[in-house]
């Protein structure tokens, strides 16, 4: 079973940027696509940013132009930069395969506020 552990959450100012990163452990990292998901408190998990082995991209329309994701195969890691964040990002921020293959990890905790 991967292991994922997700971190560089913090407390930010709107206008501000946040690096997200996620290990997992486990060469098999590098088959799949992975992904970034989010939860508010009182909503769903929601997919905010994908990306396949050849690392093309993809992002919900709420993130699109400020939030950049990335891996690296070779060292088991996908990130996110987030930047002009703003208080509706605010979340608890995971990493998982886009069919949520692996049991989740303990997310990371993003707020944005003033």
């Amino acid at each position: 079973q991967v292991q994922l552990v997700e971190s560089g959450g913090g407390l930010v100012q709107p206008g501000g940027s946040l690096r997200l990163s996620c290990a997992a452990s486990g060469s098999i990292f590098s088959i799949y696509t992975m992904g970034w998901y989010r939860q508010a408190p009182g909503k769903q998990r929601e997919l905010v940013a994908s990306i396949t082995v050849g690392g093309s991209t993809n992002y919900a329309d709420s993130v699109k132009g400020r939030f950049t994701i990335s891996r690296d195969n070779a060292n088991h890691t996908v990130s996110l930069q987030m930047n002009s964040l703003k208080s509706d990002d605010t979340a608890a921020y995971y990493c998982n395969t886009i069919s949520q293959r692996w049991r989740w990890g303990q997310g990371t905790q993003v707020t944005v506020s003033s």
